[in-house]
């Protein structure tokens, strides 16, 4: 399978029958990485993380049980 990046524009090839293929053409809102682009993301993420003004939202889950 063909994917390209969404922030170089790489074109690569992954197998098709991987788990990553299977998202990306049943969640139209999941999308590809390359892996230079994915861990440039990650680096910048933990130098804002050390700076302690990042902030991570994240979804409240509520527990029925718990009153």
């Amino acid at each position: 399978m063909r994917v390209k990046c969404l922030l170089c524009d790489e074109v690569e090839s992954i197998n098709g029958s991987s788990l990553q293929a299977k998202k990306l053409r049943s969640l139209r809102t999941f999308f590809y990485l390359c892996q230079t682009c994915n861990d440039r993301i990650g680096e910048k993420t933990k130098v804002r993380k050390a700076t302690g003004q990042f902030r991570e939202y994240r979804e409240k889950k509520n527990d029925p049980y718990i009153s």
